[in-house]
Parts: structure tokens; C-alpha cells; sequence
């Protein structure tokens, strides 16, 4: 029922809700950022700015994970989240060996989120975090426009 008022709202909101899922899908709430990208794209809407909003959205939703991280605040982590505090610290020394560089799977379904909380938590350069979880959500996006360009 959620899924389907949300997806509703993209299709009544356009671009303005489709950064809105995909916002909220790297988030709190566990959507699928792909669907909403797919559905407007097969509702004719420009694909390539689908690609470029959805990036832009999920970056920023995966920007509040890393800020959450930042803080350190753990009872948001683990209540907003659903990430116990011991598999954020299982990701530190993967975190450690890769730095910023590990930002561009957090994209990823189950370990991005941990993957972006993680980067926050050790404070790993937050403008180089940005810029590869940006550059995977890019990637991961337009391969999925692309294929729905061959249908």
C-alpha cells in the first residue's frame, strides 16, 4: 500500500517526486530508487534528466546517512536505520583500506547504507564521499535508463 501511494505521487509529481523517492529510498524508508526511475522513463519522460534528478537525490538521501554518521549518534543509526553498531565497525577496516573510494558502492542494497554511515562515522573527507557515491548512483542509474531505452 506505501509503495503504491508513493508511486502515485511520482507519477502525480514528476521529477519533484521521483527526487523525492529517491531520496527518501537512500534513506529511512526502503524503497526502490530504480522502480520510480523506470516508471517515469516508460511514462515518457526525459530520460536523461531522470537519470541526472534520481542521482541527485539519492546522492543527497546517501549525504544524510554519512551526516548521521558524522554524528555518531547511535540510537538514530540503529532506529532510523536498522544498522547495529557492530556492523558499521566490521565496515571499518574496509572503510579504512579504501577511504572515500568505497563511497561508490553505497549504492549497493543492504551494505550501502552502511557502507555511507560508515564514511560519516570515521569522517572520511565528506566532498570525496560525496563525489563517489555521486559517481555510483550516476552509473547505476543510467544503466538502468539505458536498458530501458532498448524497450
Amino acid at each position: 500500500m506505501f509503495v503504491e501511494t508513493i508511486t502515485e505521487f511520482v507519477i502525480e509529481y514528476g521529477y519533484w517526486g521521483l527526487f523525492l523517492a529517491t531520496f527518501l529510498s537512500s534513506t529511512i524508508v526502503p524503497l526502490g530508487s530504480e522502480v520510480f526511475l523506470v516508471t517515469l522513463i516508460a511514462l515518457g519522460l526525459n530520460p536523461i534528466l531522470c537519470v541526472l534528478i534520481a542521482t541527485l537525490g539519492n546522492s543527497l538521501g546517501g549525504m544524510t546517512s554519512y551526516g548521521i554518521g558524522y554524528l555518531g549518534k547511535w540510537q538514530w543509526i540503529e532506529k532510523y536505520f536498522h544498522t547495529p553498531r557492530e556492523k558499521v565497525e566490521k565496515f571499518q577496516e574496509r572503510i579504512k583500506r579504501w577511504g572515500p573510494i568505497i563511497g561508490f558502492f553505497a549504492w549497493l542494497p543492504f551494505i550501502g547504507d552502511v557502507i555511507a554511515i560508515g564514511l560519516g562515522f570515521m569522517r572520511i573527507n565528506p566532498w570525496l564521499s560525496c563525489l563517489y557515491m555521486s559517481i555510483g548512483r550516476l552509473v547505476r542509474f543510467s544503466i538502468v535508463g539505458g536498458i530501458m531505452q532498448l524497450f
